[in-house]
């Protein structure tokens, strides 16, 4: 079911899936990666895992950013802090609206950044994390002034960088290269699942090794061959991975 959400006026989209009622006992939330969107094509990630998940029994809440796919807001706007705010509300959605007990967190890429510190900021509330190719490294990469191939200042960050053909705003880059990403996210103490594919060319899979250093409960699983985008073999099995560590008891 397509439901909504409110953040400081902006109206968010997102899709419940796996269960036919508001209220369930368990949910878990996924989220996007920078361009990306909750998964209107079916052969991403996202969906596919939603859809794993929903098979084995676990409702699933995905939704779009502010700015993204078909949620209030600009792209040239978003920020890490912005998507911070964003899953405030959708967790708090979950606990308020769906009167969910147990809440599993997961993100790809930037949603893993973004996963990973909601995660310690409601330690009192989720249960488990899965980080896919968490994009821990776009603080580096502004801190030297690139982004996907695209190259600017970082010492005099412009109002706008485009990015393949989107636009990103200066804000996004001058909040990047100050964010306490791993200082946050150490703060979890919880259950925490990191997947990356060692042949992903977009973010160094040295971030997730950095997250299983930090993080006090985590295992790392490093995909032979797997880009970052999963879209190579092992996709069915990083889908088992996910579920039986979020639903193991």
């Amino acid at each position: 079911m397509d439901v909504t959400i409110r953040r400081d006026g902006l109206q968010l989209v997102g899709r419940l899936e796996g269960t036919t009622t508001l209220e369930n006992e368990a949910v878990a939330i996924l989220m996007h990666g920078f361009k990306g969107d909750l998964g209107y094509d079916e052969n991403k990630i996202l969906p596919s895992l939603s859809h794993y998940l929903n098979q084995r029994g676990l409702p699933t809440l995905r939704f779009d950013f502010a700015g993204c796919g078909k949620s209030d807001g600009r792209f040239v706007d978003m920020t890490v802090l912005s998507e911070l705010l964003d899953g405030m509300k959708i967790i708090d959605f979950a606990r308020r609206k769906m009167k969910a007990k147990t809440i599993y967190l997961v993100g790809h890429s930037q949603g893993g950044v973004v996963a990973s510190m909601l995660a310690a900021y409601y330690h009192d509330v989720i249960a488990k994390v899965a980080l896919l190719a968490p994009a821990a490294t776009l603080k580096d990469d502004a801190l030297k002034g690139v982004c996907q191939g695209s190259e600017y200042d970082p010492m005099h960050i412009p109002d706008q960088v485009d990015v393949s053909g989107f636009a990103v705003g200066g804000d996004y880059f001058r909040t990047a290269q100050l964010l306490p990403i791993y200082e946050t996210a150490q703060h979890f103490a919880g259950p925490v699942l990191l997947i990356h594919g060692l042949a992903d060319t977009i973010v160094s899979p040295k971030a997730s090794q950095k997250y299983n250093i930090i993080l006090p409960n985590s295992e790392l699983h490093l995909i032979k061959g797997e880009g970052h985008l999963f879209q190579g073999p092992a996709r069915t099995k990083i889908e088992k991975l996910v579920a039986d560590f979020l639903l193991q008891k």
